[in-house]
């Protein structure tokens, strides 16, 4: 794997605990997301180094920056249909695309803009913005909040192929790691090494509040 891992418990005393906070694996090229499907979608992935065959352009599809987050989400790759687990590195340009023309999945009168402009900006755009509460390896809740992003037409079409650098498939690291999780034993649990991502482009941070 080209992921630089690191132990739970030392990324733990680093994070923060509360907040928005797009945590991810990242450098000056690329940011690492996560995403989880049928052995017949996964494989032709690693395979071929895009998305087709039985991937559907058609429909919105989700990435996570957030490994932990994508384990609470498919069950640590349990989850019928989401057993083959994806570590995508995308590049970083593609990703700041997607977040400038993102738009919250529901609306919030802290957005600053009344219902009905922000009903206009869903129906003009084909990115969706989504916070929630991020989870620890047990599933559990936490303060902080963790990031996906929904992509349709266009979007979705430039993630199939051409955003892309690198297609892994982790999906024996996250069955391994899930047997230290089961046993109680998160001293030794090793995850992709994650920090806040932030761009340099300080209006889309507050847009997004991670400012």
């Amino acid at each position: 794997m080209k992921i630089e891992l690191k132990k739970y418990n030392e990324q733990l005393t680093e994070w923060p605990q509360t907040g928005y906070h797009i945590m991810a694996q990242h450098d000056d090229e690329k940011i690492i997301v996560y995403q989880s499907y049928r052995k017949e979608i996964g494989d032709f992935a690693v395979k071929n180094q895009f998305f087709g065959g039985a991937f559907s352009l058609d429909r919105m599809t989700w990435i996570k920056p957030n490994f932990l987050w994508m384990m609470y989400r498919n069950g640590w790759g349990t989850k019928e249909g989401q057993e083959v687990v994806l570590a995508i590195h995308l590049k970083r340009d593609a990703f700041e695309k997607y977040l400038q023309n993102a738009v919250y999945s529901s609306y919030s009168p802290d957005l600053g803009i009344s219902n009905e402009e922000w009903q206009d900006q869903v129906k003009s755009s084909s990115v969706r913005l989504q916070w929630d509460p991020d989870h620890d390896p047990y599933g559990g809740k936490l303060e902080r909040r963790a990031i996906q992003i929904g992509l349709r037409n266009e979007f979705t079409r430039s993630f199939a192929k051409e955003d892309l650098l690198l297609i892994e498939d982790i999906s024996d690291f996250v069955k391994e790691q899930y047997e230290l999780v089961q046993k109680n034993e998160l001293d030794k649990l090793n995850i992709p090494a994650e920090k806040p991502f932030l761009f340099r482009d300080e209006k889309l941070n507050k847009k997004l509040k991670i400012a």
